[in-house]
């Protein structure tokens, strides 16, 4: 038998040998526990605010495309065929739509209340089959199909067309500035349906108009605001618009998703890494647990030391022994409460154990999203932190004076 194995072989028998005596026991299962509950508080934490990252990933990529491009300024171009095809030629372009931005103000025709508008023209269909708008749809209008919005017609956002008492049927007036001073233009739409993005940002100021009616109603026969392009796979967009930046060049400017919203998912990330520092207490908390629970058995266990060390074990090997029982504690704890904050994770993903106010949160549970990465991390973190708590105990035991130890024992 190896030198290791009977180190770790006379740890176990010192493990289980405190299942008789009371106090020891509840030691250990305090210590063990305490772990796991730091453990299995991590894991639920960063399930339930990587399941909200996601969520909000999506909300927004469900309405913005992965990579947008527009002229310096934000002016209009009319070279746009030929600046599609050109992205085209990139592999990772999956597709490239245009579409024309314009600011405005919004009307209800039954109501006093007004509210700022984001007009987006697009071709509804092909914007439809990329980002699934038809699905967002909470209400529609009879005359509205599907395939495309119609001409003198608008979807709104929901929470745009709360503000100014409109629904889907009503009209609204649309009204645009034109020089200092002078009137502002206005157009009567119908509404032919209203949306629900997710994003308060995007469905309180939002309105889409089809893509020729937007050229038409801005005097824009050939022109477009810019350049809808969405990729095969949305977490290279980063990547992809600084390779279209170096093809496209000045005056043109390639922005991905992530960039746009860079504030947010900052913020988000700066979130989760300091929730995941402070509920590390929790194990670091536990880990002073198990320092005192090795303190306490060597204590217990000296006289037993002292005779090791009398048949030859060196103060290495004796220290070796404690270092392994902290380890097996930390290890449990780890196991145990993986297990518990993954089963707790999966049944606040699968069970409706928790209803949130949607109007608060726009979704009605928790979003949960187990990611294999994070519960390696915090496994790795209790892992080493078990480690160093075994330290100082596994130290401490091989400085005993062997006839100290058994003659006071």
């Amino acid at each position: 038998m190896s030198a290791m194995s009977v180190e770790f072989f006379i740890a176990i028998r010192y493990l289980k040998a405190r299942r008789k005596a009371f106090f020891s026991l509840l030691t250990t299962f305090i210590a063990v526990g305490g772990t796991a509950l730091g453990v299995a508080s991590l894991v639920i934490t960063l399930a339930v605010m990587s399941g909200f990252q996601s969520d909000i990933r999506n909300k927004i990529l469900g309405i913005q495309p992965h990579i947008l491009v527009t002229r310096s300024g934000g002016e209009s171009f009319e070279d746009y065929i030929s600046l599609e095809n050109k992205i085209k030629t990139n592999k990772n372009v999956a597709s490239v739509l245009p579409f024309i931005y314009k600011q405005g103000i919004v009307r209800g025709i039954d109501s006093s209340s007004t509210a700022g508008i984001i007009i987006k023209a697009i071709d509804y269909s092909k914007e439809d089959k990329i980002l699934n708008l038809s699905k967002q749809i909470v209400i529609s209008d009879v005359k509205f199909n599907g395939e495309n919005i119609g001409k003198r017609s608008i979807i709104l956002g929901c929470e745009l067309a709360k503000n100014i008492s409109a629904d889907a049927g009503d009209e609204v007036i649309l009204m645009f500035p034109t020089s200092l001073g002078s009137i502002p233009t206005m157009y009567k739409f119908n509404v032919s349906a209203v949306i629900e993005s997710g994003m308060y940002d995007f469905d309180s100021s939002l309105g889409f108009i089809d893509l020729k009616e937007g050229q038409s109603l801005f005097s824009m026969p050939n022109s477009i605001t810019g350049l809808d392009i969405h990729t095969t796979n949305f977490e290279k967009a980063s990547t992809t618009a600084a390779e279209l930046q170096k093809d496209l060049s000045y005056p043109y400017k390639a922005k991905a998703w992530f960039d746009m919203n860079k504030n947010l998912f900052s913020a988000l990330k700066l979130e989760k890494i300091m929730m995941f520092l402070i509920l590390g207490l929790i194990i670091i908390v536990a880990a002073f647990n198990v320092i005192s629970n090795l303190l306490l058995l060597s204590v217990q266990k000296s006289k037993e030391i002292g005779i090791m060390s009398a048949m030859g074990f060196s103060n290495y090997s004796i220290s070796k022994i404690f270092f392994y029982e902290g380890l097996i504690v930390g290890s449990l704890g780890t196991v145990f409460g993986i297990i518990f904050g993954v089963s707790i994770s999966f049944a606040l993903k699968y069970l409706d154990i928790f209803k949130l106010p949607k109007g608060v949160y726009y979704v009605d549970k928790l979003p949960v999203s187990i990611i294999p990465l994070d519960i390696l991390t915090v496994a790795l973190s209790a892992f080493i932190i078990s480690v160093l708590a075994g330290i100082y105990p596994a130290r401490q035991v091989a400085k005993l004076d062997p006839l100290e130890a058994i003659r006071y024992g």
